[in-house]
């Protein structure tokens, strides 16, 4: 009975250290991945500067001036083609570059000023569109490495077993390279999926542009369409 009673003690002990022991937070578990973690907090770095950094470019090109389109058929009306450039340039939005662009070819055939407007337009997306690349590349990437410390974590793991001489496996030597594997793959998981967001999020925006930018190049032909 006593044994027994002893047994049920020691229990209870090792059930309140377990209870004791303080939850794990993400600087401690990141700290496990070890160089892995650091590949991944790189990446994550260079993600979020291009996610700020194109979110900016993006907001400042679909600003745009409501009243632009109209001082820019009175002008042509007018023939004031100095003051619609000037308008344009002021402007300096990429939808005011294009139709700058447009101006200049005024009086030639209107296939000559489509394609003029298409090129700069062309140029144009593509600026917008500049280092989404990079991001695509980081969200397909990062669990990939992540893996990768998994696949490291794992042959760590089977190294301390075949290197034990005593035939006795501990399970503080194993269970480094199994937290290693566990935690490479929690850290490349997450980065993928924020960018992954961040990209999709980037291109619906460079979407609702270049939907403005082809508004804008319509209301421009239509001008140059309009009977005198």
């Amino acid at each position: 009975m006593l044994l027994q009673i002893d047994t049920l003690y020691n229990a209870a002990e090792v059930a309140a250290e377990v209870v004791e022991q303080e939850p794990i937070n993400l600087w401690t578990m990141a700290q496990y991945g070890g160089w892995i973690m650091i590949v991944l907090a790189v990446l994550l770095i260079i993600a979020i500067w291009i996610f700020i950094e194109r979110l900016v470019v993006l907001h400042k090109a679909q600003k745009e001036d409501k009243s632009f389109m109209d001082r820019i058929k009175d002008y042509i009306h007018d023939g004031k083609i100095d003051s619609a450039l000037n308008l344009c340039q002021q402007t300096n939005t990429p939808s005011s570059r294009m139709v700058e662009k447009g101006i200049t070819r005024i009086g030639r055939p209107m296939s000559d000023v489509m394609v003029a407007i298409e090129n700069v337009g062309n140029l144009e997306v593509s600026t917008l569109e500049k280092n989404l690349v990079i991001l695509a590349t980081v969200a397909s990437g990062a669990p990939m490495i992540g893996f990768l410390g998994t696949v490291i974590g794992m042959v760590n793991v089977f190294y301390n077993m075949a290197g034990s001489n005593s035939g006795v496996i501990e399970l503080s030597a194993l269970s480094e390279g199994m937290y290693q594997a566990m935690v490479t793959t929690v850290g490349g998981l997450i980065v993928g999926i924020l960018c992954i967001f961040a990209y999709n999020f980037l291109v619906s925006r460079v979407d609702t542009v270049v939907r403005q930018l082809e508004a804008r190049t319509m209301d421009f032909l239509d001008l140059l369409n309009e009977p005198a």
